[in-house]
């Protein structure tokens, strides 16, 4: 069901509730002999036909044990019924479910995290047969053993071992690795990875059920399933006030014996700042955040935003910029840095490899026009040479430069730093070692300021979490001062992480961008995804989408909960405070059901009022 029909079948009852209660009155003012009676009995059919559905899912909930701030409604419709006193009753009617509309409305449509990861799993695969030839089959019918050809572009459709072939595979989705890594005969690689630049015949050594991408959806089905249901702040509030208001009927009952008192006393405590203030205040704050262009799923996700105390980060593409670019040049052999610089981006001008772009824009940036190369050979995921200015330019991996280059200068490539974690490119002039290109993944703009944003707001620990080598993430947490950091994480490493932080009583928040993600997204009490880089696979494990590629929009989330929520608990305590004071006039016989009815509504406006400020800022 799409979120206008949801909101469309909400809106239903409320609706017919209140075509009665107008049917019924144009029927009561045209002061006929008959027309009371027939007033009555419109509104009493409408009492009836409406009030059925709401009464049922109040009572099946409470035989479930399940608690919540419409209880004092229920028993006010039921009296009114019993008490024929059905334009009151259809007044709480509509009270009671246009607050249940207005929850549909703030909360919008519910994810459909497991439907999406399912749909972007691999679905074809293509088999090599012993005989050499290709068969297209569902990517479910295959068994472990079978040898599959993955073609550049497409997406490896169970873990295996490649035989054949070399290429990168873009895993990021999967592990969290900011860029392809480099694969060749004896590399594992994973189900829902992509291949990028060359063929690759694959061994698979698990089924695709078995696979990684299959367990992460598994991961996010069970995640889903298994998260802690929110106590809402209105049926918080109704734990206590809903005795008090039975026992101020039971009271007025035994003093008075008089059943219209006890009618108007449950018709004034008719909990609608409960049922109204939380939805309407949501809605103020949903809007509130659309305006920044956060995206805020679901009225529960606010509630919850309100009160996190531990904020989880993913690091690549999350914390870092999840975009490559060149950090330092290092000559060697007499070469200078500029040289170095200019004649790698020469050649790299026509390569496809992913690090070529970053690489020719930080050469034109630094040096303007580059030269034009010629002679240029790609040989896929090793490396590329050309001529520039006539000196022949070699850019790749330290193996293959130690493949090409004549054995007497292959030997200077010692003397290169080829250990680490880190991306480099390695570049030789004329058969000679001339340097080292380093890329790092830079950080945001704006994180110190905004982890101190955060602490303002009340989160007492950062964690980072990723599936990167630990080293760069170390490296990533010395420099934001996060003393919590681990890396070489899979997607059940994080789940389990942020259960351990739910089981010691903390609120978790995670902020994530990657599929690899959506299980610690789905587990943690809200899950924030930033759009501009995970895709829908994130933003459906999400309560929150940031559509907008700011970090800083996570703060501004925040900051917007707690206002919301504040004035959410203002509007109920006065609403509970008038609705107490009502209580006792129609204890003490001031207030007829109609009248508490109607004065309820009163209170409703003040609360409604009061709600709207969540909508400011």
């Amino acid at each position: 069901m799409t979120t206008q029909s949801r909101w469309y079948a909400a809106l239903r009852i409320p609706i017919a509730a209140l075509l009665f209660l107008i049917a019924g009155a144009m029927v009561w003012l045209q002061h006929s002999a008959t027309s009371e009676v027939l007033s009555s009995r419109i509104w009493f059919a409408g009492l009836l036909l409406t009030a059925a559905v709401p009464v049922w899912d109040t009572v099946r909930n409470m035989l479930k044990g399940e608690f919540a701030a419409d209880v004092v409604a229920i028993l006010a419709i039921v009296a009114a019924a019993a008490l024929y006193q059905p334009f009151a009753g259809l007044v709480v009617v509509i009270m009671l479910t246009g607050g249940a509309a207005l929850e549909r409305y703030a909360e919008g449509r519910a994810g459909a995290a497991v439907a999406a990861l399912e749909q972007a799993a691999p679905r074809q695969a293509h088999i090599r047969d012993a005989d050499g030839s290709i068969r297209d089959v569902p990517a479910e019918t295959v068994k472990v053993g079978d040898l599959l050809l993955v073609r550049p572009g497409e997406l490896v459709p169970c873990d295996g071992d490649v035989v054949d072939g070399r290429s990168h595979v873009d895993a990021s989705a999967i592990t969290g690795e900011p860029l392809a890594v480099p694969v060749a005969v004896g590399s594992h690689v994973v189900s829902g990875s992509a291949n990028v630049d060359g063929p690759l015949t694959v061994r698979a050594t698990a089924s695709a059920g078995e696979s990684q991408y299959l367990r992460i959806v598994e991961l996010v089905r069970n995640a889903q399933g298994s998260k802690a249901p929110l106590q809402r702040l209105a049926d918080k509030a109704a734990v206590w006030f809903t005795p008090l208001t039975l026992l101020i009927c039971v009271v007025t009952y035994v003093l008075t014996r008089d059943s219209d008192r006890v009618l108007s006393v449950l018709m004034v405590a008719t909990p609608c700042p409960l049922i109204l203030a939380t939805p309407i205040a949501i809605i103020g704050g949903i809007n509130r955040c659309a305006r920044r262009q956060i995206i805020i799923r679901t009225g529960g996700a606010l509630e919850a935003l309100a009160s996190v105390t531990t904020a989880v980060f993913d690091k690549t593409g999350t914390l870092t910029k999840g975009q490559p670019s060149v950090e330092r040049v290092t000559p060697l052999g007499g070469f200078d840095a500029a040289q170095v610089l200019r004649v790698a981006g020469a050649v790299d001008v026509g390569s496809g490899h992913q690090l070529a772009r970053p690489l020719v824009k930080h050469a034109e940036t630094e040096l303007g026009n580059l030269p034009v190369a010629t002679d240029v050979t790609e040989v896929a995921g090793r490396g590329i040479s050309g001529r520039v200015d006539g000196a022949l330019v070699r850019v790749g991996s330290l193996a293959w430069l130690r493949e090409v280059l004549p054995a007497t200068t292959a030997a200077r490539l010692d003397t290169l730093d080829g250990s680490g974690d880190g991306l480099r490119a390695y570049v030789a002039i004329d058969d000679a070692p001339a340097g080292t290109i380093e890329f790092a993944d830079s950080l945001r703009d704006g994180l110190p300021a905004f982890f101190h944003d955060l602490g303002a707001l009340g989160i007492t620990r950062t964690v980072m979490l990723s599936g990167d080598h630990t080293s760069n993430v170390t490296t990533v947490a010395r420099e934001l001062g996060i003393t919590d950091a681990r890396g070489d994480l899979l997607p059940e490493d994080k789940v389990s992480i942020v259960q351990e932080f739910q089981a010691k009583g903390e609120q978790v928040v995670m902020i994530g961008d990657g599929t690899n993600d959506a299980p610690a997204l789905s587990t943690a009490e809200v899950g924030i995804a930033l759009a501009g880089h995970g895709g829908g696979i994130t933003a459906e494990a999400s309560d929150i989408v940031l559509l907008v590629d700011e970090i800083t929009r996570v703060a501004d989330a925040i900051r917007a909960s707690k206002s919301t929520m504040r004035i959410a608990k203002q509007s109920i305590g006065v609403g509970l405070g008038l609705s107490a004071v009502g209580m006792i006039f129609a204890a003490l016989g001031y207030l007829s059901p109609t009248m508490g009815a109607l004065g309820q509504e009163v209170i409703d406006v003040a609360v409604i009022l009061n709600a709207l400020r969540a909508a400011r800022g």
